[in-house]
Formats: structure tokens, sequence, C-alpha cells
């Protein structure tokens, strides 16, 4: 799984109605098909991908869709949350919680009846190492959102009323996450993984983060962070390559050329293959682990993409389903992802049972871990999982806004302009032999990193 991705709805719907049987190849394949056509997306090798560049030298790439009079503008920023002062640890998130809370002449009422008036929806958010902004609209609209994105991006005013009515609903979610198995369990592990190195820092901040995060740190941060040679933007809808030229001088003309530098040192991932308890009083504990990945550019990247789809990517027909779920009834699910940042790289797992349960779920994992590394996986298995991950590409182009959102993904990992024509040709490359190699290679069950944010019986707290 991509770190930028979520699981496909394909995945889900075709394990509805049969939660205890591999679904066979020919049958993933048509179930693909289906809800392909029934959704209205396209294959990936029928979208059109067009580098445009503005007279100004910013540059996008467009799908171009007339069928529709909808714009959707997907932008991102090198540099993230990992930039954020540690005193000031959600930092970027709060910026992008209240960019949009008035810019230029408009109050942060103003602005929102503005963006309500024309049905244009304009968000941001940040993540660790990139601050992303959304927008769609009605391409009749599209000059009025065009002149709302650019507002928000130089002149965002951080008025003190909307800042703090902002930090205060932030300070509120963090004090609920504070109670919340699952949100504890999350901070837990980045915090072990990284104990030297910003990843560990909640992107999000702290209560007490965020109290010390001052207007005018939020003005230098705008002043820094955007820039013409940190951007990457990606539009797909009803916009011509002429237009969208013309747009991207007047949305981003005015941004500075260059941005403060977003790079940071490689993470050192700190995993110990112990079991950490953080005591929280309810029946259920959350489980996490973790433990090194490989890096998207790695040359291995889609034999481990393979490999965890069968290890525990597949969602109900993976290893750990099958083994926690099927078998034991020990958890509803067990799961696993590749998650790859810009520093760092890693697989992360989880699973959810019962306290008393804990350490049988803890030890299937481990097993399961050391069976696919010491005895690789099956032809079959192997065949399902490239059939699936082949035959459900062309779901995640069943929107205007999925596409756009994948348009700035392939920039941000520079993969070229033609990754959509290229992807399902490197899953069809792996070979049985890559599989067992990289799992013999990769996976590491003695360095498998547990948090456990519950009660569980018999397992004492590792610190």
């Amino acid at each position: 799984m991509f770190s930028r991705s979520t699981i496909p709805l394909l995945q889900s719907y075709c394990h509805m109605s049969n939660r205890r049987s591999h679904i066979p190849s020919l049958a993933v394949w048509v179930v693909a098909l289906f809800i392909t056509a029934a959704l209205g997306a396209r294959p990936a090798t029928a979208v059109e991908v067009k580098t445009v560049i503005s007279p100004g030298g910013i540059q996008a790439l467009l799908v171009e869709d007339h069928s529709n009079p909808i714009i959707a503008m997907r932008i991102a920023f090198r540099g993230g949350s990992a930039l954020d002062p540690d005193d000031m640890a959600g930092l970027a998130n709060l910026v992008a919680s209240t960019i949009d809370e008035g810019a230029g002449p408009y109050d942060s009422q103003a602005f929102q009846r503005r963006l309500e008036e024309f049905s244009i929806r304009l968000r941001f958010n940040a993540s660790k190492d990139d601050f992303r902004g959304t927008l769609t609209t009605l391409s009749k609209n599209k000059e009025e959102a065009f002149r709302l994105l650019r507002l928000a991006l130089t002149e965002p005013k951080f008025d003190r009323e909307p800042v703090n009515r902002i930090r205060s609903q932030i300070q509120a979610g963090l004090r609920n996450e504070s109670q919340d198995p699952d949100s504890i369990a999350g901070k837990l592990l980045f915090k072990k993984l990284f104990t030297s190195h910003p990843y560990g820092n909640p992107t999000n901040g702290t209560e007490e983060t965020v109290s010390a995060i001052t207007l005018p740190a939020m003005r230098k941060f705008v002043t820094q962070r955007f820039a013409r040679d940190n951007l990457i933007v990606g539009v797909t809808g009803d916009i011509s390559t002429i237009d969208l030229q013309s747009a991207l001088d007047q949305i981003f003309g005015a941004l500075p050329e260059k941005a403060k530098s977003w790079r940071i040192d490689r993470a050192q991932v700190d995993t110990d293959g112990a079991i950490h308890v953080e005591d929280v009083a309810v029946s259920q504990s959350s489980i996490l682990f973790a433990q090194s990945g490989m890096e998207r550019s790695h040359d291995d990247f889609f034999g481990a993409y393979v490999l965890n789809y069968i290890l525990g990517g597949g969602t109900f027909v993976s290893r750990l389903y099958n083994e926690v779920r099927e078998k034991r009834g020990l958890a509803y699910s067990a799961y696993s992802y590749l998650s790859t940042y810009d520093h760092a790289a890693l697989i992360i797992g989880g699973a959810g049972t019962a306290n008393e349960s804990v350490s049988e779920t803890i030890q299937v994992v481990r097993d399961q871990w050391r069976d696919v590394r010491d005895n690789g996986v099956s032809e079959e298995e192997l065949r399902n999982a490239k059939t699936y991950l082949t035959g459900s590409y062309p779901l995640r182009f069943s929107s205007s806004a999925a596409i756009a959102n994948m348009l700035v993904g392939i920039q941000l990992e520079n993969l070229g302009a033609d990754y959509f024509d290229r992807r399902n040709s490197y899953v069809e490359q792996v070979t049985l032999g890559d599989v067992n190699r990289i799992a013999k290679s990769l996976l590491d069950p003695d360095s498998l990193t547990f948090i456990v944010a519950g009660q569980p019986e018999g397992i004492p707290n590792v610190q």
C-alpha cells in the first residue's frame, strides 16, 4: 500500500459476502471490471496526462475531462509538519486549519461566505512531508475559485479570533484523542520508532505546543514554506491547457521563487522488537506493530508491495486476516501496509482484540512474519495478488478528485507523467522468486515493535 492512498473499494466489496474463502483470480477480475463500469471509472491507459507549463514557468499535470462542468485542483508544497519547531509542534496543521479563515479583503466570515456563494470547496491539510490544498469548483466559477485560492496562499489574515477558535477546536480534539486507544497507540508508535527525529512528533502537536504557536510564527510559515520551487500541482476536469496555463500564473505567480529548505536528515527507525504497553482502561486493546520497510524508489518496491498484499494488505484474503480472525477469532481484522515517507520507510500493521487475547494475537503475527520469511508464499497466492492489484487499479480513476490527487502523488514520488500507463506492468513483472527473495531479506519478526493501548493480560510494560 502506498503511503498516500487508502484500501480500494473493491477489496471490501469482493469479500462482503464471502469472507472465508480466497476469491479465484477470474472472479476478482470480473468483479473489478463490473464495479469499474458501474462507477464510471476509466482504465488507467485511457487517461491522457498532459504536462502543462505556464508562461511564468509553473508546471502542472492535467487530465482534461469535459464530461462534467467541474474542475478539481490539488496542490502540495514539499515540507510538512516534520519542519515544525519542537516547541510549536502542530504549526503546519494550525496554518492548514486557518489559512482559509480570511484572506485579502475578506475576514473569516466573508471569505467563507464567498466560498459558499460560488459553491467552491477549498481545504488544506498538513502531513509529515508536505502541505496540501484541495480546490473543487464548477468550471463557470473557476476565475473566482482561483482568485480565492491565490488570496489564501499569498494574503492569509490569521486574525486572532478565528485562529483562537480553531486552536481551541484542535485542542479539544487532542483531548479526545488522549482517551482513544487507537490514537494513543498511533502516537506512541511513532514516538518509539523515531526517538530522535521530527517524525516522532505528532502532526497535530500537543495541547501545550499548540498553545505556544504565535501569529507571527504562522505568518512566517507562509512566507518561508510556500514557493514555486517546492510546488506540485495536479488538475482534472473541465479546463483546457491554455486556460490552465493562465490560471497557474494567476494563482501561484506571486509566490516567492524559492522556499526555505525543506530537507531534513534521514530517519533512523528504532525498532527494538519489544512490546510496549500504554495503560488504557478499555476491554479491547489496540495493537500496532512496525519494522523498517522499503523506500518507494527501491527497485524491489513492487515486489514488496505484492508481498505485503499477501501478508496483510489483502485484508480478507491475507495471511494475517486468515490466521488471526478466520482460524482463531482473535480479532475482527488484522492488517499490514507499506508506509513510505521522504526520509523513512516502514511496514506497519495492526489489530484490535480483547485484553485476554493480546498475547496470542501478537504471537500469531510474529509466527506469520517468520513463516513467510522462511518458507515464502505460493504460486496461487502470487497469482491472486497480481490479478487483484492490476484488476482493481482502474477503480482509483473513479472521480476527478481521485485523479487529481494521484497526479500530485506521482509528482511527489517523481514517478513520471506516464506512470499510469506503466504501473500495472510493474506488478505483472513480479515473480515468485522476487517475492520470496524479498521476504527473506525484508521481513524481520524479531525486530517487530509492538504498541498496545489497553490493559492486556500477562504482558508487562516495556518502556
